[in-house]
């Protein structure tokens, strides 16, 4: 039988940390097998070529020094041989228990407290993702260790504790020509002139009204395209300038952490070289773990380091952490076309959002935040609430293992940016045609006092993002053969040339013959929006009484429309957008069944598929990948390739300890002469 002496000189050989076996009369009990010191022996890894006789020796000397030393220098306690503590023998020599000294260091300290020399290598206290996931095991000991080599200032993770600079001015600059790869400025323009970025189309509820007939509330809708083409790819779209707004608190620990931190990975490896990414962390107060960075291959290191170096600690403090998300974007010096924030947390704020003003209304920044809610005891409230002001979309995650799912149907839209600034001017063309409402959900409208005009701010469209809108005008009396009715023009940023770009419409108008022969059929795309929005409105009311404690009344609500629902031709002849608002609506039924399901699911549920039909935007809803989103009305081809991207990095990741694996090895990074070492005695 192999001793204990030769196993760990083999171990101390490999640069690995090792765990001393009890004796036979020792025998840990059966549920050891489990834990993370279990995982950690080497007697669980193949055995590896044998190392140099010099090797051997000079290792066998720096073991006999170290192990002499048999009392911690900070806590002062003896270091035993089996007690499962991991020890930290430093480069220069000196041991120590290694939560010890990971609380020495996290504040920032890099010298040795004995002898005072400076190391190159430091101690961190996290959990492990090196190892294999092991659903059993709930230990808590001190195998869950890492060493971090110390890093510039800049590249500094939110748990060693650094200064952060009164101005987050310490944005990377950004490179000119990196949009158009291989384009000058004039085959730009000529590329770009003759391309029209957005498709105008009007549907009035009617092609024919008869001259004696004067209608109220008579429905023209709006729709609109952002029609692309091929224009927009990975080297021909709008830069983006992205922060992440990350809960680390003490419920995110374990799986929860490893995932996220496995999600983000996946969006900076998808960041181009001209996007710009920084990441704050928060649980009892927030710090930015990064400047604004190129994603290069510098910037993408840098940022995969910084990530995977979070540690779960301490309380919800979701206000500082936006607090801290805005003033990134706000005091940049340069600044990327694009910029958007995405937060995500599982908790509610224990801070500041229980107060009766809450602050963050008072410092959202003019850009959108897109939140992602996951799990069951976030504040969806709130978070969809920040979304609603901020002009994003607000995300219910059910189960945290599709959080990367959610996170790249996201970026999959704010990467395909194509129009921006999107303005449309609504005109009467008739003097008696009035402009009584303008329905948009969530987008701002304007109608003049004398209802000859009226206006609609849609802001940025993605790649073949569609945007619809109704217009109820009132129609007079005419005698007249037709009556022009709207012309619409429409004013956007195109996101490559940054030009401004103003086009017209056609003048819709109607027909108004003596009689019309039989009834007109309404254009089934006028169907499926004033659905929309009756839909939205149902919703609405019945969160609204729901969270007054009528759950009853919140149910009946929306049956009663659902069956208004299924009288209608359209649902008749099985039309896809109303068989899946249908089974959209029965959802929020089933999840309105009592107090509990509501609290723990409903209304996150509620209020994503609000937010959804509010904007027109696909957001993430469900607990499964099969469920989700509510994909068919509102998700571009831009979104759903980069969520199939997603979801074909767990096809070929077969075990789930797989999806935990951390994103970045330190590895293979320079090594100094001698380096630390972490050993469980």
């Amino acid at each position: 039988m192999v001793s204990k002496w030769k196993k760990m000189k083999l171990a101390l050989s490999l640069n690995l940390c090792n765990y001393l076996p009890r004796t036979l009369e020792e025998e840990p009990p059966s549920s050891a097998l489990n834990s993370d010191t279990a995982l950690l022996s080497p007697l669980n890894w193949p055995m590896p070529p044998t190392p140099s006789s010099s090797h051997r020796r000079r290792l066998s000397r720096s073991s006999s020094r170290s192990s002499k030393q048999q009392t911690c220098s900070i806590c002062l306690t003896k270091m035993k041989e089996g007690c499962g503590h991991a020890i930290f023998t430093a480069e220069c020599s000196h041991a120590f228990h290694f939560h010890c000294i990971a609380s020495n260091v996290k504040h920032g300290n890099q010298v040795c407290p004995v002898c005072r020399a400076k190391w190159k290598e430091i101690p961190i206290q996290k959990p492990s993702l090196d190892l294999p996931y092991n659903p059993f095991d709930r230990s808590n000991n001190d195998a869950a260790i890492s060493l971090v080599r110390c890093l510039p200032p800049s590249q500094r993770a939110i748990n060693q504790g650094y200064p952060e600079p009164a101005m987050f001015d310490d944005d990377e600059r950004l490179e000119e020509q990196t949009v158009f790869v291989g384009e000058t400025d004039a085959l730009k323009k000529e590329n770009r002139c003759s391309v029209r970025m957005v498709d105008m189309k009007m549907y009035p509820e009617a092609s024919a009204v008869p001259q004696s007939k004067s209608c109220e509330n008579f429905d023209v809708l709006v729709h609109l395209k952002a029609v692309t083409g091929n224009q927009i790819s990975q080297y021909r779209r709008a830069p983006v300038d992205l922060v992440t707004v990350l809960d680390i608190s003490g419920s995110m620990g374990g799986t929860k952490l490893a995932l996220l931190k496995r999600a983000m990975g996946f969006v900076i490896q998808n960041l181009g070289s001209s996007d710009r990414l920084s990441v704050v962390a928060f649980s009892s107060t927030a710090r930015r773990l990064f400047p604004l960075t190129r994603m290069s291959d510098a910037g993408r290191q840098l940022a995969l380091q910084a990530v995977n170096s979070l540690v779960a600690t301490g309380g919800t403090n979701i206000v500082d952490g936006l607090k801290k998300g805005a003033k990134v974007m706000e005091d940049r010096r340069v600044r990327n076309s694009v910029a958007s924030i995405i937060l995500l947390s599982d908790g509610q704020d224990t801070y500041t959002m229980n107060h009766p003003d809450p602050s963050y209304r008072l410092m959202l920044p003019q850009i959108p935040v897109h939140s992602f809610g996951f799990g069951s005891d976030h504040d969806a409230s709130v978070m969809h609430s920040v979304s609603e002001l901020s002009g994003g979309t607000f995300s219910f995650i059910e189960n945290e293992s599709v959080i990367q799912d959610a996170l790249a149907q996201c970026i999959g839209g704010l990467l395909s940016v194509a129009v921006q600034e999107l303005r449309v001017d609504i005109e009467g063309m008739c003097p008696n045609v009035r402009i009584s409402s303008i329905k948009t959900g969530s987008y701002s409208s304007l109608v003049t006092d004398d209802g000859h005009s009226g206006l609609v701010e849609l802001g940025d469209l993605y790649a073949d993002e569609e945007r619809d809108f109704l217009v109820s005008i009132n129609i007079p009396i005419e005698e007249d053969g037709h009556t022009p009715l709207l012309k619409l023009r429409c004013v956007y940023i195109d996101s490559l040339t940054k030009e401004t770009t103003k086009l017209e419409s056609h003048v819709l108008q109607i027909r108004r013959p003596e009689k019309v022969s039989e009834e007109e059929v309404v254009p089934i795309e006028v169907v499926r929006q004033r659905n929309r929005f009756l839909a939205a409105e149902a919703i609405a009311q019945a969160r609204t009484l729901a969270e007054h404690g009528d759950l009853e009344a919140a149910v009946t609500a929306i049956e009663n429309f659902r069956l208004g629902l299924a009288e209608m031709v359209a649902a008749k002849s099985r039309d896809r957008f109303c068989v899946a608002l249908d089974s959209e609506l029965k959802e929020m039924q089933e999840r309105m069944r009592s107090s509990h399901v509501y609290e723990a699911s409903g209304r996150a549920y509620i209020l994503s598929g609000l937010s959804s039909h509010s904007w027109q935007r696909a957001t993430a809803r469900g607990n499964s990948r099969d469920g989700l989103s509510f994909v068919q009305a509102y998700q571009t081809p831009s979104m759903a390739e980069m969520l199939r991207q997603s979801q074909a990095m767990f096809l070929v990741s077969p075990s789930h300890h797989r999806l935990i694996q951390p994103l970045l090895s330190f590895a293979s990074q320079p090594k100094p002469r001698k380096q630390a070492k972490a050993v469980i005695m």
